[in-house]
This record gives C-alpha cells, sequence and structure tokens, in this order.
C-alpha cells in the first residue's frame, strides 16, 4: 500500500490512506481514484448533497467483499465536518447524519471507502418535508434500461400535465430513476400516496411492461416502477455516485 498523504483543501487538512488499494478488481480501479474521482466531480454533485443528512456505503475492502451502511457518523471525524441530528424512533435515539455541504467533506467522506452515496429527499433543516419526488425503475431480465427510458417519457409527460418538471438519471446500475423537484411544502405523507397512485396509473395502462408491485416473483421481463422511496427514513442513490459494480460505474443524469 502507498504511504499515508496529508492534504489540504479549502484551508482543511485531511489524511488520505491507503491510496493503491484495489476497490473494483475488474479493472484494478484503485481507492485513489475514487477519492480523484469525487474530488474531480464535486463542483456539480456537492449541490445535490448540501445540508441533507447522508447514509454511506462503505466498502473497505472493496467491492467484491461485503459492504456495510453507515448512517451515524464516526466519533473519529474532523471538528470541521458538519452534521445533523435526526430522531431514530427505530433506535430511539438521535442519529448524527453527515452533511457533506463541501469539498472537502466529500473527500474525506470518499476516504472512508464510501463508494454509493445515499442522501435524504429532505434537508436536515425540515427532515419531515421531501424536496422532490422519486420513482425508481427498476428491470427484470431480460428488459432492461431501454423499457426505462419508455417509462420514464411516460412520466414526463403526466408531469408536464401538471406543470412539473421531471429530471432522469440512470442509477449506474441496471435501471433509471426520475425525479421531480418540489419548490414548495409538503410531506411525505402526501407524495408517497401520490407516487403508488401514478405507478399504479401507469400499470393499469401498460400491464405488458409495467408492475407496481414489489414481490420478485412477477417482474420478468417488466419493470417495477418502484413508489416506495418517497419515504422519510429511505434512500436512492445520488445523481454522480459512484455504484459498486464489476466496473466503476456512475449514476449519470440524462438529457
Amino acid at each position: 500500500m502507498s504511504p499515508d498523504h496529508i492534504v489540504e483543501i479549502g484551508g482543511r487538512q485531511l489524511k488520505l490512506t491507503n491510496l493503491d488499494k484495489v476497490f473494483y478488481p475488474a479493472t484494478g480501479f484503485t481507492k485513489g481514484q475514487v477519492i480523484d474521482y469525487y474530488a474531480r466531480i464535486a463542483p456539480v454533485l456537492v449541490p445535490h448533497l448540501a445540508g441533507k443528512p447522508l447514509t454511506l456505503k462503505r466498502y473497505p475492502n472493496g467491492v467484491n467483499e461485503p459492504p456495510f451502511f453507515e448512517k451515524n457518523a464516526t466519533k473519529h471525524r474532523p471538528d470541521w465536518v458538519k452534521t445533523a441530528p435526526i430522531w431514530s424512533e427505530g433506535n430511539q435515539r438521535d442519529v448524527n447524519y453527515i452533511l457533506a455541504n463541501d469539498l472537502a467533506t466529500l473527500v474525506w467522506v470518499a476516504n472512508l471507502a464510501s463508494i454509493e452515496l445515499h442522501p435524504s429527499l429532505s434537508l436536515a433543516t425540515d427532515i419531515e418535508c421531501p424536496r422532490s419526488l422519486v420513482f425508481d425503475l427498476d428491470p427484470g431480465p431480460p428488459a432492461n434500461i431501454v423499457q426505462c427510458c419508455q417509462i420514464a417519457v411516460w412520466l414526463r409527460a403526466i408531469f408536464d400535465h401538471f406543470k412539473l418538471q421531471s429530471f432522469p438519471k440512470t442509477s449506474g446500475s441496471k435501471g433509471m430513476q426520475v425525479y421531480v423537484p418540489l419548490n414548495t411544502k409538503t410531506s411525505y405523507d402526501e407524495t408517497k400516496p401520490f407516487a403508488h397512485a401514478l405507478a399504479r396509473l401507469l400499470e393499469d395502462q401498460h400491464r405488458e411492461l409495467i408492475v407496481s408491485d414489489m414481490k420478485k416473483a412477477i417482474r420478468t421481463n417488466k419493470i417495477f416502477v418502484d413508489w416506495s422511496q418517497n419515504d422519510e427514513h429511505k434512500t436512492t442513490v445520488s445523481v454522480y455516485s459512484l455504484r459498486a459494480r464489476e466496473r466503476p460505474t456512475v449514476s449519470t443524469p440524462i438529457t
């Protein structure tokens, strides 16, 4: 392994470790390259993360070994890493989520082997108010992203009717997601049933292609329109996040 490196970002010092460690064995893509990617993409990624509680999906031994999710920020963190206490009903305590508000924090997060970044749909300052509506389009083989694109077009037509904009991105894996910004006060109690109703509507109109039920047994050669991500307790992989596939892929905006 390479020696540790001390870097300064925005006047903040941090130590980068094990930069030569291979995270993607199929391609030889290293931890150092993961950090380099996040540093380079930060100008367009950070605005999508800033202010939102962030869940890390960490792969300390690379993508071929088991990962773990981390919601509660490690105690061994620089004092300049901002966190937000969010009450957890399941744990009956506050969970201190990281807020990746700047480049230095993003690089620090990447150095924790956080290959995937999963932000909340809400800002930490108003956790019960979603800032977006999201649909996760998940293809059941042999269906693929081409069919997902068709569904994204149908969703766009629906939202055009409501004078709402929608923005698709690849998942970086098999499917894609469609986001609808919500620049008004609302709640998950409103957005989740609305998303479910739209998924059922699409299923009724295109039963040969779409399912809105989570049962995997009925998804063969169909697209599951996952509406359930519209939940205070769930997250969706961020735009521009790397994915832990055999080869390094990215959740990429589509225009």
